[in-house]
């Protein structure tokens, strides 16, 4: 493992992204969610993806300078071609609008096709929750699951995420992909050399592996729940969803017609569809906010089946992570990521980032 201040690791990011040719506002919103994701305790979805944005840039499949633009309004709702931006420009853009309109009418839903992958779904949401909304954000990715009885994948893993502010500092935070994990995480066991749980991808033949490079290797992630016997149909009916609000309700490409993602930045844009949803809790019933505390602070204290492991609230594991990074100062990566980022950096011609090994 090495340690890196989170300062630093922010300005390797941006400066990778700067050096193919990023503007410089987009470049250091796409680092900022690269690095919220590992100071929140999600090192598959920081530092980790860096180099496949890269990549697609290198590549032509990305173009982070266009300008995402709206295709069609009304009062609450918006449409938007991001114009094959960085997710994080065209993220930013629809969340803004899709508040913007809440603050309005109560409610903001906002579609977007044309754009690529755009991170942590929770990044998304709590930019409505800052605001005082409650925010839900989605996103359809490469087809990575395979649906309950099927050997073949058919969807992404299509997260889904809900943020409302609560009162007394309280936050409600949930971010979840539909598979049993994200593919990021059997990634980060590849890069440990270990082997992932049972129920979290299949092998060529449709049965579960532990085979961490196996299981990345044939792209089939089982849903969440699992297999069949342990309702993983529930997590391929959540993948549907999430795709009807992002892919097929936006007109970007959807399911099975999106591209595989890769280091080599091949297969073309990716026309990915996100879907960002605010929604102003002051419309209804008085005191949301004091009913979420309540529930929450409840839930924690319940008796817990191991004494060792507390009950946790939506949101508490990462608060917890980003307050132990932020006491720190810094991030924390395993040896091949800091061997790949000094290659990545060597090939771009940046500096590279300054790494205290432990």
């Amino acid at each position: 493992m090495g340690k890196v201040a989170t300062s630093e690791a922010l300005r390797f990011m941006t400066d990778c992204l700067k050096a193919v040719g990023t503007a410089t506002k987009a470049a250091q919103q796409q680092a900022e969610l690269l690095i919220q994701a590992d100071r929140m305790g999600h090192p598959s979805h920081g530092l980790n993806r860096l180099e496949l944005y890269v990549n697609d840039i290198i590549s032509g499949a990305c173009c982070p300078n266009n300008e995402p633009k709206i295709l069609k309004e009304s009062a609450s709702t918006a449409w938007v071609d991001a114009n094959n931006v960085l997710g994080a420009t065209a993220s930013h853009f629809a969340m803004d609008i899709a508040v913007r309109k809440a603050k309005q009418t109560g409610v903001g839903w906002v579609t977007v096709k044309g754009s690529n992958h755009n991170g942590m779904a929770g990044w998304w949401a709590q930019k409505a929750a800052d605001k005082g909304l409650i925010g839900m954000a989605f996103t359809n990715t490469s087809p990575l699951l395979a649906p309950t009885r099927s050997k073949k994948s058919a969807l992404g893993t299509n997260p889904l995420s809900v943020v409302a502010p609560a009162s007394k500092g309280e936050t409600f935070y949930l971010d979840m992909a539909t598979t049993a994990v994200a593919v990021g995480k059997i990634e980060m066991q590849m890069r440990k050399d270990e082997p992932i749980p049972s129920g979290w991808a299949q092998d060529p033949d449709g049965k579960e592996t532990n085979d961490a490079q196996l299981a990345f290797n044939t792209g089939c992630l089982m849903p969440l729940g699992g297999g069949e016997k342990t309702s993983g149909y529930k997590g391929y009916g959540l993948a549907a969803m999430v795709e009807l609000f992002c892919g097929i309700s936006s007109g970007s490409n959807y399911g099975h017609h999106i591209r595989s993602w890769s280091h080599s930045g091949q297969g073309g844009p990716a026309n990915l569809g996100h879907c960002f949803v605010a929604v102003d809790p002051e419309c209804f019933a008085p005191g949301f906010g004091d009913r979420l505390t309540e529930s929450m602070q409840h839930w924690r204290q319940l008796e817990p089946a191991d004494p060792n492991l507390p009950v946790l609230a939506p949101g508490d594991k990462e608060k917890k992570a980003a307050q132990i990074t932020d006491g720190k100062g810094t991030v924390s990566y395993v040896k091949q990521q800091i061997d790949s980022s000094a290659a990545l950096a060597k090939r771009l011609k940046v500096k590279p980032m300054d790494v205290e090994l432990d």
